[in-house]
Parts: C-alpha cells; sequence; structure tokens
C-alpha cells in the first residue's frame, strides 16, 4: 500500500492545469494580516464539469521550526453542472478559487492542496517572511 505522501502531485502550475497557484505576499509585518488567493487552472483552464472538476481545495501554514502545519482553510465546490436533468445541464459550475488571510508573527511556508475527480490530490507551496 502506497503512503499518502506517495500520493501528492505537483508540477509547475504554468504547465499543469491541477496545481493550486497561491498568490500573496513573499513578505509581511509581523502581526499583519497575510492575503492570499488561491486557485486552480490560472494558466490552463481545468475543466469543472460534473465529468472532471475540483472537489476542495485545503490550505495550510506551517511555521518555521514547527512539526505539524495549521489547516486555516478546506473550501469544497460542489456545483459542477450537475441537476435533475443529468449531468451538465444546470447553468451553475463552481471555480476553484478562494481568498483567505490569517496573522502569524512566524515565517513559513503555506502549503495547498486540492483533488481532482481523476487526477487525485495535488500540492504547492509558498514561502513567506514575518520581518
Amino acid at each position: 500500500m502506497a503512503d499518502f505522501k506517495d500520493l501528492l502531485q505537483s508540477a509547475d502550475w504554468k504547465t499543469e492545469k491541477h496545481v493550486p497557484v497561491i498568490e500573496g505576499p513573499d513578505r509581511i509585518k509581523k502581526g499583519e494580516l497575510l492575503k492570499l488567493d488561491i486557485s486552480v487552472g490560472k494558466q490552463i483552464t481545468h475543466p469543472n464539469t460534473a465529468e472532471h472538476h475540483i472537489k476542495f481545495i485545503e490550505a495550510y501554514f506551517l511555521p518555521l521550526g514547527e512539526k505539524f502545519p495549521y489547516q486555516f482553510g478546506r473550501f469544497e465546490f460542489n456545483t459542477h453542472g450537475e441537476s435533475v436533468q443529468g449531468p451538465n445541464t444546470s447553468t451553475i459550475y463552481s471555480e476553484p478559487k478562494i481568498t483567505a488571510s490569517f496573522k502569524t508573527e512566524k515565517s513559513g511556508v503555506v502549503i495547498a492542496v486540492c483533488y481532482c475527480n481523476i487526477h487525485g490530490i495535488w500540492k504547492s507551496e509558498k514561502e513567506v517572511t514575518v520581518e
């Protein structure tokens, strides 16, 4: 059986539509709000249909020198064109894009994880320095 860590896929988001993109400042001041935009399919659009979609994005922060990350958000995308008439008959399609904010007094790494119902689990990271 595979370890969970071996199931996490990563790549350059500019060439792979499943990789979460974390956008926000590289540096913040102590006590300042860290505002982040996290999306999937920034450069190459992800289809987000009933058959092929991003189900969720989870966001974590791992402070420098600590063993475990803090989950600061889990965002589910539950509408992918489905309706009682069948797949892709609705006019509502979720877009895997979120904005989240938190404060920290330590530098560390933001980790974003998303799940595609066909292509599995994808992750990316962004270092943030607190001055």
